[in-house]
C-alpha cells in the first residue's frame, strides 16, 4: 500500500493559493509598508495554521492505524491493506482521510486525500447514515459502473474526547447486474391469441374471399414470429400459442401491441372487422403459472370486449388496444342455455337475494325485477337487496310500492346479512366488481352466486360464481334479462310494471335507442311492449322538475372544450338528483358539432361522480378505468371519494390530455410505418 499520510498530505493548490497571497502581499508592500506587512504577517499565519492542523490530523490517523496494526496480526495487517474491494475512510462531513489502492484505481484522480466524498461521487448522500441505527448500503452508479455503498460507523480509540469516522466499501455489482438484466431478458412469456368472432367475420364476407382473411391473419402473425424469433403454433382454427422472450415482449409492448392495428385493418369485403384478442402470462414462477396467467389475461380481454392485449404478472394487469366495439353475436343459444341452466338453479334454492350496484339506475333496479318475477314464476320469493332509494329511480320505486304484488320485495342490508346462508342464492346485476354491489359482505357469506352484466370486464371480478352471463355486446343488462325470461318457461307473463322497468333500463342504457343498439335490443323491446309496458309511463319514469332543468342548464353553461373534441364540464350546485342529472348532460353534450366524447362532474355529500359518454371514436372506458371506474367504450363513469370537486375535475382533465397525447403518438408512430 502506498503510504498515504507521507506524500498525500501536502496539497499542492494549498501552495498556489498561498503563493498567490505572498505575492498580493508584496506587491502591497512595495506601495505601502504598514499594510503589506500586516497582509504578510497574516498570510504567514495562515500558511502556518493550515500547516499545523495537517500535522496533528496525519499524527492522529498515524496513531489510529498503528493501533489497527498492534492489536491485528500479519494476516489481518495484509488483509486491510490488499482488501479487493474499493475501501475509503471519511469524516461526518464527507472529507476522504484515507483510502486504499482500489479506491484510488476506481476514482482515477491524482489527489483524492482532503477531498469531499460528494463532490467526487456526485449523487451520493452522508446525511441518512446518520439516522440509521444499523449497518447501512445505498446503491450509486460512478463512471458507467454500479456499485452498492455500505456505511460501517467506527470509533477511533481514545479514552478521552473519541472521534468516529465512516468506513465506505463499494461492492462493484456491474457485471451481476448485467448477467441479471440478460436472465430477465430471455425469460419466456406465454402468448395466446384468439381470433374475435372467427366464423362470424368469415360468415360476413364472400365465399371466396374467405380463405384471403385467413391468409391475411396468418400473414400478420408469421411476420410477429420472424421480428420476435418466438415459436408460435396453431392450436385451433381461430386460436394460437406463442412462446417468446421477456426482450421481445418489452419491444411489442412498447410498440403498443402494434399487430392489433395490422389485423384490425384486414378488408377483403368483410362486413365485420377482423380483430383478435391477446393474452399474455410472464413473471410466473414457472412455465405452468405463466400459462395460467395468459389464460386469465385472455379470459379478461375477451370480457372486455376483445382487440386488445393483456399482460398479467403476478401483481399486476397492463392493457392495450380495446379500440373496437364489441360485435352483436345474431344467435341466442347461449341465452337459451343460461335461461335453462337459471331456472333449474331458482328451482333448488330455497332463499334468494338479488342486487345491483350502488346508486342503482333504472337498469340494475329493472334487470332486478325482471329476476323477482322469474324466481315468482318458479313458486319462489325472492327479496331485493336496497338501502337507499336515490333520485333515479324514485318515480319507478313509488309505482311498484303502490302495487299488492311486489309487497315487501324489498329487505335492508343488515337484514339480508343476518339471513343469508351459505345455501343462499344470491343474484348479482348490472356489475361484476364486488365493492360495486349494494351488499358485497353477502359474495362472501353464500357460495351460490350468479351474476349477469353488461359491462366491460375490469381488473376487479366476482370470482367462483356457480353461473355466469356477461356479454359486452349487449345494450344492457334489462335485455339479457330479457331474454332469459323467455327462454325460463314457453307460457311466462311477467307483470306490466316489470316490463316497463326492463323497457326502461333499456331505454336508459341506450339512450332511447341511439346507442349500442342491435337487433336483438329491439327484439327485447317488442316482447316487453307486448307484455304490456307502456311506453308513455316508461318516458314519465324519467321526468325531471323544473330546479333540476335549471341545474342541467347550470353545468351545461360550465362546459369546456379541449381539442375541439371533447367536454368536460361540472355541476355547480348540488341537488339530490345530481347524478341522474350529470348523466343527461353528457347525453347532451353530445349533440355539439365536431365533439366526439363528454365528461361531467359532480358533488354529493362525500362523493365525486363523474359520467362520461362517447360517440365511440374515443375509448372512456379505458379512461373511466384510471379513476377506478369503468363501463363501455361509449358509456362509461367513476366515483371518487374523499376529493374535492376541483381535484377531480384536474384528474379528468389530465386523463383527456394524457389520451390525447397517446393517440397523437400513435399517429406518428402508424404514419413512419
Amino acid at each position: 500500500m502506498e503510504n498515504k499520510t507521507s506524500h498525500k498530505i501536502k496539497i499542492p493548490e494549498i501552495y498556489i493559493y498561498f503563493s498567490f497571497i505572498c505575492a498580493l502581499s508584496l506587491l502591497l508592500l512595495y506601495f505601502n509598508n504598514y499594510i503589506g506587512l500586516i497582509c504578510f504577517g497574516i498570510s504567514f499565519g495562515l500558511f502556518f495554521h493550515n500547516w499545523r492542523h495537517n500535522l496533528l490530523r496525519t499524527k492522529q490517523w498515524n496513531e489510529y492505524i498503528e493501533s489497527l496494526y498492534l492489536t491485528a496480526d500479519d494476516t489481518t495487517k495484509k488483509a486491510i491493506v490488499n482488501l479487493p474491494i474499493p475501501l475509503c475512510v471519511i469524516e461526518f462531513d464527507g472529507t476522504i482521510t484515507w483510502y486504499n489502492n482500489k479506491f484510488h484505481d476506481m476514482i482515477n484522480i491524482p489527489v483524492i486525500f482532503n477531498k469531499n466524498i460528494e463532490d467526487l461521487i456526485g449523487d451520493i448522500s452522508l446525511r441518512k447514515v446518520l439516522d440509521e441505527k444499523e449497518q447501512m448500503s445505498e446503491e450509486v452508479v460512478y463512471k458507467d459502473r454500479n456499485y452498492t455503498v455500505l456505511y460501517n460507523v467506527v470509533k477511533e480509540q481514545k479514552e478521552k474526547n473519541p472521534k468516529y469516522y465512516m468506513i465506505l466499501y463499494w461492492m462493484d455489482n456491474t457485471d451481476r447486474l448485467a448477467i441479471e438484466k440478460q436472465y430477465n431478458e430471455e425469460k419466456n412469456a406465454i402468448l395466446l391469441i384468439q381470433v374475435d368472432g372467427y366464423d362470424q367475420v368469415l360468415e360476413s364476407a364472400k365465399e371466396e374471399k374467405r380463405s384471403l382473411i385467413t391468409m391475411e391473419i396468418e400473414k400478420v402473425l408469421a411476420e410477429l414470429e420472424k421480428q420476435t424469433s418466438c415459436a408460435l403454433k396453431r392450436t385451433a382454427r381461430d386460436k394460437f400459442i406463442v412462446i417468446m422472450n421477456r426482450c421481445s415482449l418489452l419491444k411489442l409492448q412498447e410498440e403498443k401491441f402494434s399487430m392489433l392495428d395490422k389485423i384490425r385493418s384486414i378488408d377483403h369485403g368483410n362486413v365485420l372487422p377482423v380483430t383478435v384478442s391477446v393474452g399474455v402470462g410472464v413473471e410466473g414462477d414457472s412455465q405452468k403459472q405463466n400459462l395460467e396467467l395468459a389464460t386469465g389475461a385472455l379470459d379478461l380481454a375477451l370480457g372486455r370486449g376483445g382487440d386488445q392485449a393483456v399482460v398479467k404478472t403476478k401483481d399486476k394487469f397492463e392493457f392495450y388496444g380495446g379500440k373496437s366495439k364489441a360485435v352483436e353475436k345474431k344467435t341466442k343459444v347461449k341465452s337459451r342455455l343460461i335461461g335453462h341452466a337459471l331456472r333449474e338453479i331458482i328451482k333448488q334454492s330455497e332463499e334468494i337475494y338479488i342486487m345491483g350496484h350502488k346508486y342503482p339506475d333504472m337498469d340494475s333496479i329493472g334487470s332486478a325485477i325482471g329476476l323477482f318475477d322469474i324466481c315468482k314464476s318458479q313458486k319462489k320469493k325472492a327479496k331485493i337487496v336496497l338501502d337507499n332509494c336515490n333520485e333515479a329511480i324514485g318515480i319507478y320505486l313509488d309505482k311498484l310500492r303502490g302495487v299488492e304484488y311486489f309487497s315487501n320485495v324489498f329487505i335492508s342490508k343488515e337484514e339480508a346479512i343476518d339471513n343469508c346462508s351459505r345455501d343462499t342464492l344470491v343474484i348479482v346485476v348490472d356489475t361484476h366488481r364486488p365493492n360495486h354491489t349494494e351488499c358485497e359482505e353477502l359474495l362472501n357469506i353464500s357460495k351460490r352466486i350468479v351474476v349477469i352484466d353488461h359491462h366491460r370486464r375490469g381488473v376487479e371480478f366476482i370470482n367462483d360464481s356457480i353461473l355466469l352471463f356477461h356479454e359486452i355486446y349487449v345494450s344492457s343488462t334489462s335485455e339479457l334479462v330479457t331474454e332469459l325470461v323467455q327462454y325460463i318457461e314457453e307460457d311466462i307473463n311477467i307483470h306490466k310494471l316489470t316490463a316497463e322497468g326492463l323497457l326502461a333500463g333499456i331505454c336508459l342504457d341506450t339512450k332511447n335507442f341511439s346507442f349500442k343498439t342491435g337487433v336483438r335490443t329491439f327484439e327485447a323491446a317488442s316482447y316487453l311492449r307486448k307484455s304490456g309496458a307502456d311506453t308513455v309511463e316508461v318516458r314519465q319514469i324519467f321526468n325531471s322538475d323544473v330546479n333540476d332543468f335549471l341545474v342541467r342548464a347550470q353545468t351545461i353553461e360550465s362546459t369546456k372544450i379541449i381539442d375541439n373534441r371533447i367536454c368536460i364540464a361540472y355541476a355547480k350546485t348540488e341537488t339530490k338528483n345530481i347524478n341522474v342529472i350529470i348523466a343527461q348532460v353528457a347525453d347532451e353534450l353530445l349533440n355539439i358539432k365536431e365533439v366526439e366524447a363528454s365528461f361531467v362532474l359532480c358533488k354529493k355529500d362525500d362523493m365525486v361522480f363523474i359520467s362520461s359518454r362517447s360517440l365511440g371514436g374515443i375509448n372512456v372506458h379505458v379512461m373511466m378505468e384510471k379513476l377506478g371506474g369503468g363501463g363501455h367504450i361509449d358509456i362509461a363513469g367513476a366515483q371518487l371519494r374523499d376529493v374535492t370537486l376541483e381535484e377531480a375535475y384536474d384528474k379528468v382533465e389530465q386523463i383527456i390530455i394524457e389520451y390525447l397525447e397517446e393517440e397523437e403518438n400513435e399517429s406518428n408512430i402508424t404514419k413512419r410505418r
